[in-house]
């Protein structure tokens, strides 16, 4: 990897290849992907995180507390 890196590199941020797994001592120690990669990886966990939240509030949803989209909207106007 040390002498090829460059090259290496330039695989993965052309599209040629998606990621790059890197070993050190016959063990997977690393992956290398793009940056746009690890960008969407970072957006899908947001989301991810973002749903699980929703998931857990809505069991503790309180219907009586609950103020519906049109009476929100109308509040703002």
């Amino acid at each position: 990897m040390v002498r090829s890196f460059s090259a290496k590199l330039k695989e993965v941020t052309s599209g040629k290849h998606s990621h790059l797994v890197i070993f050190k001592d016959n063990e997977p120690a690393a992956v290398l992907i793009g940056v746009k990669s690890f960008q969407a990886l970072q957006d899908e966990l947001e989301d991810l995180r973002a749903e699980r939240l929703a998931i857990d509030r809505l069991s503790t949803l309180d219907e009586e507390k609950t103020v519906s989209l049109e009476d929100m909207e109308a509040r703002f106007k």
